[in-house]
């Protein structure tokens, strides 16, 4: 019914999770209207994910990509450790970019040294 708004429940992969256990600390969703208001804010019909305190929305198929999860997951760090983080975040994508934003760069580096830290070593 609110499926279009509010997105479906979902779960991410058992596999995805004994790789990476602090992923079961949010919520997660697929689909619903937030992706698309997040790709409308970049000038794009949709975004891969959103994160909005501690739930994440997913677009499908992608629950099975841990360093776009655990990206998001940093998001709902982000949340928890500054009340003010979404007007901050917000003025820091308009100053400097969605890219450049020190959130998205601190998301992108945490994504990638979790993964790199999973890496077997040899």
């Amino acid at each position: 019914m609110l499926a279009w708004l509010i997105g479906t429940s979902c779960s991410i992969p058992p596999g995805v999770i004994a790789a990476f256990p602090e992923l079961g600390a949010a919520r997660w969703r697929h689909g619903g209207l937030a992706l698309r208001v997040g790709g409308w804010c970049l000038g794009l019909r949709t975004v891969a994910a959103i994160t909005l305190w501690n739930t994440i929305w997913l677009a499908d198929p992608v629950t099975s990509h841990p360093e776009l999860l655990l990206h998001e997951l940093r998001h709902v760090h982000q949340f928890h450790d500054d009340r003010a983080f979404p007007l901050r975040y917000l003025w820091r994508s308009l100053r400097d970019g969605y890219w450049n934003n020190a959130y998205e760069v601190d998301a992108r580096q945490y994504a990638r040294d979790r993964v790199v830290a999973a890496l077997p070593t040899v």
